[in-house]
């Protein structure tokens, strides 16, 4: 079966002013500014919206101190997607910037890989260092969830709908998987966490959240054989640099939302 062909967006939901040496183990010698942004994202199919990752709420957003901009879930509506109405999300991740404002999605089926929740309960959980990018609200959450049977384990790659795979690459998280969506430029590779900038992957850098640095490693390799090889077809899951590179929805969601169906401006 041809797969679906998808408009796919990105919604810009937070910001926060970092530092290039937050962004990358080992550090870097360069002391410089390296802000972070926050992205929901929403591919638009013929069978209807399926939205991948609920970022976090301003409760979290005010707790961890990040600049809230606007609720992800509820700038779909800028989309005219109703949130109500969405049947299918995609959770990357289970890290509280990703599924933080699930709740806001109540008849969603949420697709996750089932590694990512043994390791969101398991023995990992008991050191700080890897738990502190959980939320336990949030986790206790996504297991609610399942009990009220609306969450789909996958264990490995998958299809969530024609034109929409999952691949899981670990890292990061233990079981973090990244998102194709075929579109009319062809099939591009919404990376996540798998690389949070573009330079983490270009220079073979990963961040410093992290699980399994070898995997965060393979990973990078992951992104660019889905991609065919080019770049361009992917999209990192913290750029600011996506705002600049990729054309707006429209002039009025400027700086909000933009267009990743459309092929990039050269950097």
């Amino acid at each position: 079966m041809a797969p679906d062909i998808h408009e796919l967006y990105a919604i810009r939901y937070a910001t926060r002013g970092a530092k290039r040496t937050d962004h990358f183990i080992g550090g870097d010698p360069h002391d410089a500014p390296m802000p972070m942004d926050y992205f929901v994202w929403v591919a638009v199919g013929p069978r209807g919206p399926v939205v991948i990752d609920t970022g976090f709420t301003a409760e979290v957003s005010a707790k961890r101190k990040r600049d809230y901009l606007r609720c992800p879930i509820e700038s779909l509506s800028l989309l005219g997607i109703d949130p109500a109405k969405v049947e299918t999300c995609i959770l990357t991740h289970l890290h509280y910037d990703h599924v933080g404002s699930f709740h806001k999605l109540p008849a969603a089926m949420f697709h996750l890989q089932e590694k990512e929740m043994h390791y969101a309960t398991g023995r990992y959980m008991r050191f700080p260092k890897l738990s502190h990018a959980f939320e336990v609200d949030d986790v206790c959450g996504i297991v609610r969830m399942n009990f009220a049977h609306r969450v789909v384990f996958h264990t490995g790659r998958a299809e969530v709908a024609p034109g929409i795979e999952v691949i899981p690459a670990g890292g990061h998280s233990a079981g973090l998987q990244f998102v194709k969506v075929f579109t009319k430029r062809g099939w591009v590779v919404l990376a996540s966490d798998v690389t949070h900038f573009y330079e983490n992957m270009q220079t073979g850098r990963p961040f410093t959240t992290a699980f399994h640095v070898g995997e965060m490693l393979e990973g990078f390799e992951s992104l660019r054989k889905e991609a065919g090889g080019d770049d361009r077809r992917i999209v990192p899951g913290h750029d600011p640099k996506v705002m600049s590179l990729y054309p707006p929805m429209n002039e009025a969601t400027r700086g909000i939302i933009v267009r990743l169906d459309e092929d990039p401006r050269e950097a």
